[in-house]
């Protein structure tokens, strides 16, 4: 059972406020942003609000002021009294537009990826059609576990992240047909060379490091996927990145 903070939700058209609906499973799109400290700042606040608009376009989710109303709504549900550490999530379909905060659980060092075999539905979009994978993730300590998600014997994603491999000092992202997230795209920026290949489950073996990326998860190391014995070898890379992640996060401006 999540814990919200703040949940609310409003009528697209005219911003009246309804019942919350967390709106999982509609058509439609949503992003989850890490906001923190006091006063409030929002990682990679513009890029997860710009590409959600562009998103929504997608998902015939037209409005034309729905970045201000997006921004007008936040404004006045953000409080500038408290001291966050919480993941935001803005959703929306064609009617409706939600907003709910929850507590950022930080992943420790000793994580274990647990190989499943689900693909999401277009998941080169952050579509709302999450209903088996949070049953997984429901039954698990998200500080010490995530989902692996796989098919045709292939691994894309997590459930909550995008996933980098490292190889004699390469990194390594699957070709295709998983969501390109905005932590994800942060570190293309940042890494000379991300190689892109089908990454086989029957390889996995093959790697020093598992990374996991994301809003929730930052930057996590994998030590083990304990269906197939395979263990890490290195915090390497999982060093560099997170030093990366860290100055971003310095340098991340107070939202106003």
């Amino acid at each position: 059972m999540v814990n919200y903070l703040l949940k609310k939700s409003y009528r697209l058209k005219d911003l009246k406020e309804i019942e919350f609906n967390d709106l999982w499973g509609d058509h439609g799109v949503f992003t989850t942003m890490w906001i923190f400290d006091n006063p409030s700042k929002i990682l990679f606040f513009k890029k997860h609000i710009n590409n959600l608009v562009k998103s929504s376009k997608m998902y015939s989710i037209s409005k034309t002021s729905l970045k201000s109303d997006i921004l007008s709504i936040l404004k006045d549900n953000l409080k500038s009294k408290t001291k966050y550490n919480h993941l935001l999530r803005v959703a929306l379909n064609k009617k409706v537009l939600s907003i709910s905060l929850r507590k950022r659980i930080k992943p420790n060092l000793n994580f274990d990826l647990k190989l499943i075999n689900l693909k999401r539905q277009k998941p080169e979009f952050k579509n709302l059609k999450y209903q088996e994978i949070l049953t997984h993730l429901s039954k698990l300590d998200n500080s010490k576990s995530d989902i692996g998600l796989c098919s045709n014997n292939k691994i894309f994603e997590t459930g909550t992240s995008n996933l980098l491999f490292i190889k004699d000092n390469k990194v390594f992202s699957p070709i295709n047909k998983f969501y390109k997230g905005i932590t994800y795209r942060f570190f293309e920026s940042k890494i000379k060379k991300i190689i892109k290949k089908d990454i086989f489950i029957n390889s996995l073996k093959e790697f020093d490091e598992i990374i996991l990326i994301g809003t929730g998860k930052g930057v996590c190391s994998v030590r083990t996927i304990s269906q197939i014995k395979w263990k890490r070898k290195s915090l390497k890379f999982y060093n560099i990145f997170s030093k990366h992640y860290k100055t971003a996060v310095i340098n991340c401006k107070k939202f106003k």
